[in-house]
């Protein structure tokens, strides 16, 4: 499954600290300005409600408790002043409404009477707090602009001292126009205030990430030459905090590495040279009993059949014990870098044939070779490889063998295909590993197991390669790929 792509580290602390600073900005300033806003408001409320109560207060006592639209008229002009509109409602009568007012709100009528507050505009609920004895108010929007409706009933005082509703309702309305500006103003003001403050947290955040993906950009680099090869790589250590014990982890991790891998590379070496020196000293008493072997060969067929076949064995297992031990011979030339090419011109076709003629292959063995494909190649290692691979084929595929030959101008490839039941697929990486075997129970009686490691060890030294697949329709396929022009390995082309 391909993974989901993510944000980098800066990028994710980028937003992170501007999400921080955005949310903390959006919280400090939206109660900032809600706070703001109902203080300019109820300043503004009850300083209409201060002036209008003192405004009617020279209105008593009432000329009579039944007023006409006139005394309700002089009511509204006393409760109004420059900046508001006033009505006065007793019953089903209110102040008369006056001509259309002029230009200019909230100012007097040349007459001097108040500006008339349209009915329409109080709520049914504001009229039925105020009937009942309360100063109430309200916030509504009336000509386009917020305005302060506040509604007060006129008390009769008896003699008694006891108060009653005298059934007359004054309502002003009063302009928010000036503090709706003032709270806009407080808005437009907060804006600036929030982009200096990201702006701020995103340079916090710059600082924070360089503070933190420096160290962990060394550390990602100082992992990657480790993982190279280059054991001692270090980090410098800076400071006492979380990152500085992660360096002193890793440069700890890495000295112990150092260590193990040294340890091993010391005990591989030591494995290999004495494979190698073993190698070559059984190579003289090989070569006696291989002597002896083929004497013993050649009289078999006269012995008594227990000793024949006795004789035979000695043979067959001398020869494998020969090939054994020239195979691991081959492979530490490979581990101490002494294997070497010796490059000649050759026809590929030809090169091809001459090795399965030379095992008696040539019939059991389907062959596309197109001609004229020359090669600056090794002819015995090239040899040694295609032997390993037809050989693997015969004994473990099954028929029709074949093997292809292809070719650009800068590459040739030999194609071994069998078409038997193939390799499974937890194999396949391990097939050119050193004495691996797919099979435990042929372990005894089938190679050394070092055959298609030394193939694709003469492979790599042509600066090709050896890889093997499961053909669709059955069957293992190994391909060989070699460079028309090798080059030694010790640079330049022979």
């Amino acid at each position: 499954m391909t993974p989901r792509p993510s944000l980098g580290l800066r990028a994710r602390l980028l937003f992170a600290f501007a999400l921080l600073c955005v949310v903390t900005a959006a919280a400090v300033t939206g109660g900032i300005y809600v706070e703001a806003r109902n203080a300019i408001l109820q300043r503004t409320q009850d300083a209409a409600v201060q002036a209008m109560t003192s405004r009617l207060k020279a209105l008593y006592p009432l000329r009579s408790a039944a007023p006409g639209p006139d005394e309700l008229g002089e009511i509204a002009a006393a409760a109004a002043d420059q900046n508001s509109f006033a009505v006065a409602v007793y019953r089903e009568m209110h102040s008369p409404v006056p001509p259309p007012p002029p230009p200019a709100p909230g100012r007097w009528r040349p007459d001097g009477r108040a500006r008339i507050l349209d009915l329409g505009v109080i709520s049914p609920e504001l009229r039925q707090v105020v009937a009942g004895g309360r100063t109430a108010w309200q916030r509504v929007v009336w000509q386009g602009e917020p305005n302060l409706i506040i509604g007060t009933p006129l008390l009769i005082t008896e003699q008694d001292r006891t108060t009653r509703v005298s059934g007359i309702e004054v309502y002003t309305a009063r302009s928010l126009l000036p503090e709706q500006r003032s709270i806009d103003a407080l808005a437009a003001r907060a804006w600036p205030i929030g982009g200096a403050a990201l702006a701020f947290a995103v340079v916090l955040a710059l600082l924070a990430t360089r503070g933190v993906l420096g160290p962990v950009r060394e550390l990602g680099r100082a992992a990657r030459l480790l993982g190279q090869g280059e054991m001692r790589t270090r980090i410098a250590v800076r400071g006492s905090d979380e990152l500085a014990d992660v360096a002193r982890t890793f440069n700890n991790t890495a000295a112990e590495l150092e260590r193990l891998v040294k340890q091993l590379r010391e005990m591989e070496a030591d494995a290999r040279r004495f494979v190698a020196d073993v190698s070559h000293e059984l190579r003289t008493p090989l070569a006696a009993l291989a002597a002896v072997a083929d004497v013993l060969d050649e009289e078999a067929a006269g012995l008594p059949e227990p000793a024949g076949r006795a004789a035979r064995l000695v043979s067959q297992e001398t020869l494998n014990l020969t090939g054994l031990v020239n195979d691991l011979i081959e492979i530490s030339r490979f581990d101490s870098g002494v294997a070497a090419l010796v490059l000649n011109e050759v026809d590929v076709a030809e090169l091809v044939r001459s090795t399965l003629r030379a095992r008696g292959w040539s019939e059991s063995v389907h062959t596309e070779l197109p001609p004229a494909v020359t090669a600056r190649l090794d002819p015995r290692r090239v040899d040694v490889i295609l032997a390993n691979l037809v050989g693997n084929a015969l004994r473990h595929g099954e028929p029709p063998m074949s093997v292809r030959l292809s070719a650009d101008p800068h590459w040739i490839a030999l194609e071994v295909r069998d078409h038997g039941p193939g390799l499974d697929e937890a194999v396949l990486p391990h097939v050119f590993d050193r004495f691996y075997k797919a099979s435990a129970a042929r372990a005894r009686s089938e190679g050394s197991g070092l055959g298609l490691a030394i193939a694709r060890e003469n492979a790599r030294l042509h600066r090709g390669d050896l890889t093997v697949t499961n053909a669709s329709d059955g069957g293992a396929i190994f391909t060989l790929r070699l460079p028309r022009r090798a080059h030694d390995p010790d640079g330049g082309p022979e």
